[in-house]
């Protein structure tokens, strides 16, 4: 009888033993969820040593493309419905820093929006790919232009942006009011700009002239039809139409796994994770010790005089601005 009394007295001192363990392990593994544009496609398993390291998950969660992304994240701030944020970029970063949307803001990538073309449709034509901004008012590219409603999109914003910096205040609206007599088109968003409506690459649209990246053509390649392999892009860049945007990450106002976030983003700065983003996301790393794949160097553009407008005169007249695009678009 006292044996199996010392029995059960041993099993309920494991049992407890074995669940304040298991409690102990549950209260030391936290999840964090990562903000993100749609278009965050990091490389497959990538995240998968940091867990191991630290014990931390990360969970993406996507959210429309950046304009969008950035709005809903600003309605929410202070109780956020995530822990890290990635996908503010410069032309943004004044109006986040106003909501007091992140309580850093940590410089994790940059690159060029561009026109980009696609080169063979041009050839077939033999039809001259244009080189400056004002082209693509001739009558010989009527039509062949699509860009993204920079209300929403990023990449739209960029080019509107580029445009105002290249023309002057005062004269971009001519510019504008001269490229919707041309036939410009404007796409809701980069993906359906680029992979529905643009004719190269990926895309079998109308316009061979398409609001992109300058990192876009080594994509091409990469993402080629395997059964019809490529080693160089059908797609080119327009450099002198180059606006250059840097994007942020930080920890969201509000969450509550501020140490564990504050790691993560050292991941995410760290030599691992900014030497897998030129071939995920297609983007420049910041860290200067990240080495760039040899696709990337060959054919990405960083364009040596981008068109730039600071953060504080984007945030001062960007609605101005976006308004008074709508007037001359919509």
């Amino acid at each position: 009888m006292k044996r199996f009394i010392f029995l059960i007295t041993a099993v309920v001192a494991l049992s407890s033993c074995t669940s304040a363990a298991t409690e102990t392990a549950q209260e030391k593994t936290t999840t964090l969820t990562l903000l993100a544009y749609d278009a965050f496609t990091p490389e497959p398993g990538i995240f998968d040593s940091f867990t191991n390291d630290t014990g931390i998950a990360v969970k993406i969660v996507t959210g429309g493309d950046s304009g969008v992304l950035i709005s809903k994240a600003i309605l929410t701030a202070g109780k956020p419905e995530g822990d890290v944020l990635w996908g503010v970029d410069n032309t943004m970063l004044s109006r986040a820093q106003q909501a007091s949307l992140l309580t850093s803001y940590e410089p994790v990538d940059i690159g060029d929006i561009c026109l980009n073309a696609d080169t063979d449709w041009f050839a077939s034509r033999n039809l001259a790919i244009p080189t400056r901004l004002e082209d693509l008012v001739l009558p010989q590219y009527r039509g062949l232009v699509v860009t993204q409603d920079p209300v929403a999109s990023s990449p739209g914003l960029g080019f509107l942006l580029g445009t105002i910096a290249h023309f002057g205040e005062g004269k971009w609206q001519k510019y504008w009011s001269a490229l919707q007599s041309n036939g410009v088109h404007i796409a809701p968003d980069w993906t359906t700009a680029y992979t529905i409506d643009f004719s190269g690459g990926s895309g079998n649209g109308k316009y061979p002239l398409v609001v992109s990246y300058g990192s876009s053509p080594p994509a091409e390649v990469l993402y080629a039809d395997p059964s019809a392999p490529i080693t160089e892009p059908t797609t080119s860049v327009i450099e002198s139409s180059c606006f250059r945007q840097t994007e942020y990450v930080g920890v969201l106002r509000g969450s509550k796994h501020i140490t564990a976030s504050q790691q993560l983003i050292s991941f995410l700065l760290g030599k691992k994770f900014q030497e897998s983003m030129p071939l995920s996301l297609f983007v420049f790393p910041v860290n200067p010790d990240a080495t760039l794949p040899d696709l990337f160097t060959k054919f990405a553009v960083r364009a040596k005089t981008p068109l730039t407008i600071s953060p504080q005169d984007i945030e001062k007249n960007r609605e101005k601005w976006l308004n008074e695009w709508r007037a001359l678009l919509l």
